[in-house]
């Protein structure tokens, strides 16, 4: 088969593939307006699996356990939709209402204004957003420097090397700002529980002794995962000890 042929038929592939993509998300689009959530929400769990992570897709998955009052999964999936697009105010808003209808309230520990101030950041936008705007406060920095180096007027050059300077700042900031993204992404080590309510206990067995008591749509983190059987988790107030696997699902 000619080169030129492969092309083509790797371009009609790709086509075909956005477009069922489309169609599928429309139909699913489509059910979800005519109040009928179940059937959208199988839609979209079947695009997930077949087509892969999507934040948009998470969130209307989202909704639709939202409206089927399946308050674990929707809270699961707005933080999925959240860990892809944390910059969303849709899923950031979604996300805080559905949490305001589980039953564990929590308050998060203290912590450095600093450390707070930069999650905050980090989180403003989306892992793309920080890669595009490092690239291009990348090539503007070269730019700034090209300016010091080779345009004479003393003004433009003080211009040049002072805009250089900020530039590399963003280009930092936007580094590390996608790195932290990235690492959260790669190493997910935070779950839902889904189950109406599990006890946590003090080793990985049954027998052992109940520590205390979380329920459906609380978030954890996940301590060791090394047993199949058994997770050790964190609560966000701090407490922890042991759970069935089977009582959570990683975000």
């Amino acid at each position: 088969m000619h080169t030129v042929q492969k092309i083509f038929l790797l371009v009609v592939f790709v086509f075909s593939f956005a477009a069922s993509f489309a169609a599928s998300k429309e139909q699913a689009d489509a059910l979800y307006e005519q109040d009928k959530f179940a059937e959208a929400a199988s839609i979209y769990e079947t695009l997930l699996k077949t087509e892969g992570v999507a934040a948009e897709v998470y969130y209307n998955l989202g909704n639709c356990y939202y409206k089927l009052d399946e308050i674990p999964l929707a809270v699961l999936n707005y933080e999925r939709a959240y860990l892809l697009e944390p910059g969303d105010e849709d899923i950031r808003a979604n996300l805080a209402l559905a949490r305001g209808k589980t039953i564990d309230k929590v308050v998060p520990p203290s912590e450095m204004f600093f450390v707070t101030w930069w999650r905050d950041l980090t989180h403003c936008m989306s892992i793309q957003t920080w890669t595009t705007l490092g690239i291009v406060s990348f090539i503007l920095m070269l730019i700034g420097v090209l300016v010091y180096m080779f345009v004479m007027p003393i003004t433009i050059r003080k211009v040049g090397v002072y805009g250089a300077m900020g530039l590399f700042v963003i280009v930092l900031v936007a580094n590390l700002a996608a790195l932290s993204q990235h690492l959260d992404q790669a190493h997910r080590n935070t779950a839902i529980i889904l189950t109406p309510a599990v006890t946590v206990k003090s080793s990985p067995s049954h027998t052992s002794t109940d520590l205390f008591l979380i329920h459906e749509g609380s978030k954890v983190q996940i301590l060791d995962a090394s047993m199949a059987e058994w997770m050790e988790i964190k609560f966000e107030e701090g407490k922890q000890g042991w759970i069935p696997t089977k009582a959570l699902e990683v975000i």
